[in-house]
């Protein structure tokens, strides 16, 4: 402690890394939170996207840009309701959920596949490891309603295995991917639903 009282240099030092340290954690604390609002802001213009005209005719035309609203996502098991957009760039999961483009889209024949966030950008699928088979999935798009069932319990692979989200011609299934362990990229966390019903 003497040491400190005779060095100048080494308290302005110690204070300098008290501070940055301090604005660091404070960061790290108010990322989600900075995240999640954004998100929620995003989401609001979507859902009005999701409502319009334009966005009917994108689909029905097959259109679809990234970042445009897809469908809205909703598991009454984990209470979830999320517009989801088209694609799954850095910019596009910002909106939560994205679907992978090279997927067919909601009620198509073969394997839908979204991924979405579970710890940042309102962590829409923060809970996806309590989701048990039997559980439901809603897809609502501007042009039907879909609902599937879950017929495993969650599981984990690599982050580079993409087996989970290939084609499964002459079925009509989805896929949901997130993160695993939570805050780590190094695993993913799927989810397997297949089609039970369309409107």
């Amino acid at each position: 402690m003497n040491w400190l009282a005779r060095n100048a240099w080494a308290r302005k030092g110690l204070s300098g890394l008290s501070l940055l340290l301090a604005v660091i954690g404070v960061g790290m604390l108010a990322y989600p939170f900075a995240t999640n609002l954004y998100q929620s802001r995003l989401q609001d213009r979507l859902e009005r996207e999701l409502a319009s005209d334009d966005l009917r005719a994108k689909w029905t035309q097959g259109r679809l840009g990234e970042g445009d609203a897809l469908t809205r996502l909703r598991i009454p098991a984990t209470d979830v309701d999320v517009v989801v957009v088209e694609g799954t760039s850095s910019s596009a999961l910002r909106a939560g959920a994205g679907h992978y483009p090279a997927t067919p889209l909601p009620g198509e024949d073969g394997n839908v596949a979204i991924a979405g966030h579970r710890t940042t950008y309102g962590r829409p699928f923060h809970s996806n490891d309590k989701l048990r088979k039997g559980n439901r999935i809603f897809l609502e798009t501007p042009v039907g309603s879909f609902e599937y069932e879950i017929v495993r319990e969650p599981y984990v692979v690599e982050a580079s295995n993409w087996t989970p989200i290939r084609n499964t011609p002459g079925q009509k299934t989805l896929t949901l991917t997130t993160c695993h362990p939570k805050g780590s990229a190094k695993q993913r966390l799927v989810v397997k639903a297949v089609l039970v019903d369309a409107t």
